[in-house]
């Protein structure tokens, strides 16, 4: 059977990172991608592990060339997905998981149907508002932008095939594990 990929999206500050930190210790044969983004790295994140941190002229170049599966632009930054080392995962029979907004996914789903969609989705919008100023990472401006586009993508949440709750991260790891693993 050949290698499947799993989509994971949801709102800023739902939990993607730590959720996928957890299932590379549950799934450790899954690869995750490492997508490219434009703004500067915040404190502790490595180049090459959490992103790929690039200019605004390399990522340009990245786009113009099609080397990016998908790609958005969100507060001033860019980020996408780049397609030779997912192509080349899934062609060795590796599970591949991609951790993107709403906007990537749609783009994922119009270039590879057979893949498959998790949305990761906060017990409410006032815990995701806690998590996301519990950061203090982005300006009130910032967050004001990120909550406004989380009530968006969590209006599409049925555009997934699966929508994962993650108010017990034990449990959302497990129902994401679960299902990345399933033939």
């Amino acid at each position: 059977m050949p290698a499947r990929l799993t989509v994971l999206s949801g709102p800023s500050g739902v939990g993607k990172g730590t959720v996928v930190a957890r299932l590379r210790q549950v799934v450790p044969r899954i690869w995750v991608s490492v997508s490219c983004t434009t703004r500067t790295a915040r404190p502790g994140e490595v180049d090459g592990v959490q992103y790929r941190f690039v200019t605004r002229p390399q990522f340009d170049a990245m786009v113009a060339a099609g080397e990016l599966l998908e790609h958005a632009e969100f507060a001033g930054q860019c980020y996408g997905t780049p397609r030779a080392p997912l192509a080349d995962r899934l062609a060795a029979g590796e599970p591949v998981l991609l951790e993107i907004e709403l906007q990537g996914a749609r783009q994922v789903r119009a270039a590879m149907p057979g893949a498959q969609f998790v949305f990761l989705a906060p017990p409410s919008i006032e815990i995701l508002v806690r998590r996301l100023s519990g950061r203090h990472t982005e300006s009130e401006a910032e967050l004001a932008a990120r909550m406004e586009r989380a009530r968006i993508e969590m209006a599409a949440a049925d555009e997934f095939d699966h929508v994962v709750v993650n108010d017990d991260l034990d449990r959302a790891v497990a129902e994401v594990a679960a299902l990345v693993t399933a033939p």
